[in-house]
């Protein structure tokens, strides 16, 4: 594979220079600063805390997609989004389930399948195109949020709204280049300043759930 090959996906870019995306390279830095607010709000936390880094990594990994836009770039853009998504999964095994450390990394694995069968069925709709790579996550978050309900309803609640904000950023994902003759830099920034806020939220949704139970404890 040629790492270093040119990869155009989105509506904003219009040549191979560094700056050819700085809409969608600057608004990256939500991430960066969503995971600077929560980090004093995690302490105490490492698992909270290990998403605060991996959600800033976030947000260095997609500037350097959408500044030198080649395949290796890519990488460093997709792997930080699939560390978050198994490390959020294994923090809530661990703490919205009560799950001992390998059970809930054995049920964090299932990911891995659960994405292999879903993703191919998210791609048979028309229109949705790559973000049927990114559509089996806000189901997983549905189900979970669905089957916590009663266990954990505040949970369920703070899950629940997650799923809003990530469907509507992935609804501007989807329609970048589909508006581009309207809006020339497309929507795809919007992809980054809503999911940085549901990154965030989600650390939020299990600080909150964490310190909840630490009081009770007490």
């Amino acid at each position: 594979m040629d790492w270093t090959r040119q990869i155009d996906s989105y509506c904003e870019r219009l040549g191979p220079d560094y700056w050819a995306e700085p809409v969608n390279a600057l608004t990256n830095l939500a991430f960066v600063l969503a995971a600077a607010l929560l980090w004093p709000r995690v302490r105490g936390l490492p698992l909270a805390r290990a998403l605060c880094v991996v959600l800033a990594s976030i947000g260095v990994g997609s500037w350097l997609f959408h500044t030198h836009a080649t395949a290796l770039a890519a990488l460093a853009d997709v792997l930080p989004i699939l560390g978050y998504i198994l490390l959020y999964i294994f923090a809530a095994n661990r703490a919205y389930w009560g799950l001992r450390p390998w059970a809930a990394l054995g049920l964090t694995a299932l990911f891995v399948p659960y994405a292999a069968v879903t993703v191919p069925v998210f791609q048979t709709i028309p229109g949705l195109g790559s973000s049927a790579a990114y559509a089996p996550v806000p189901l997983l978050i549905l189900i979970y949020a669905l089957l916590l309900r009663r266990r954990q309803p505040q949970v369920a609640r703070g899950l629940g709204i997650g799923v809003g904000v990530l469907v509507a950023s992935l609804f501007f994902r989807t329609v970048d280049e589909t508006v581009c003759s309207a809006i020339p830099f497309g929507t795809h920034f919007m992809w980054h300043i809503l999911n940085a806020v549901m990154l965030g939220w989600m650390i939020e949704v299990y600080r909150r759930h964490m310190l909840a139970g630490q009081a009770a404890r007490r």
